[in-house]
């Protein structure tokens, strides 16, 4: 991508989460979209300005898995990471296929969000 400011996708249908996760990844210096609902987010994925997606997997409607592989053909310059609660989470083979890995799913919550940053600096670098 030739944009200058990676822009972050967080889609989770819960708004604290999503308000924290926002005023996270601002205060990093990066520019965030938000979306409760993976219909929603995959309006914002249209756009082709998001850089990263941040998914939760329980989501109203679309599964975040779901949502992933949809946008993923849309976009796929795009990097995903996945942000979920469930503890037993194993990453489906849907998502193997687009080159995720264990290294891009995140419990929640997490107790330092520097490794969140870390992976997200690495996908698509530094604001």
């Amino acid at each position: 991508m030739s944009q200058t400011n990676p822009i972050i996708l967080i889609l989770d249908d819960e708004q604290m989460v999503r308000e924290n996760l926002e005023a996270y990844f601002e205060d990093e210096g990066f520019e965030v979209r938000t979306a409760s609902n993976g219909e929603d987010a995959m309006t914002i994925i249209a756009t082709g300005e998001i850089s990263l997606g941040v998914i939760d997997m329980r989501l109203p409607g679309m599964a975040g898995s779901e949502f992933i592989v949809q946008a993923h053909g849309k976009s796929p310059h795009t990097y995903f990471l996945i942000h979920t609660g469930s503890t037993n989470f194993k990453l489906p083979s849907e998502l193997k296929d687009i080159g995720m890995t264990s290294d891009d799913v995140f419990i929640k919550p997490l107790a330092d969000m520097g490794v969140l940053l870390d992976a997200v600096i690495d996908k698509v670098g530094a604001p």
